[in-house]
């Protein structure tokens, strides 16, 4: 199973091809991801990352909740019995 996971637009750049790449913050850890399938995506947006791709834009209260869904989900296998 493959997770996708939204971080924050830090940058924007092109590759020697012309594709665009965006610098992405997904909680203090920074990664490169091609842009190419979300062209409207602009600095401070939230993307979700696939495989290298950003492949949607969503909004900070989106993101959010996400990360609430993503620390319940840790909080309840740290709870379970080993």
């Amino acid at each position: 199973m493959c997770l996708a996971i939204p971080g924050k637009l830090i940058s924007i750049s092109s590759s020697d091809g012309g594709l665009p790449f965006g610098k992405i913050d997904f909680d203090g850890i920074s990664k490169q991801a091609c842009l190419a399938y979300v062209p409207e995506a602009k600095i401070g947006d939230y993307v979700i990352v696939h495989a290298g791709f950003a492949i949607s834009v969503l909004d900070e209260q989106e993101a959010r909740q996400t990360f609430q869904y993503l620390e319940e989900l840790d909080q309840a296998v740290a709870s379970e019995p080993k």
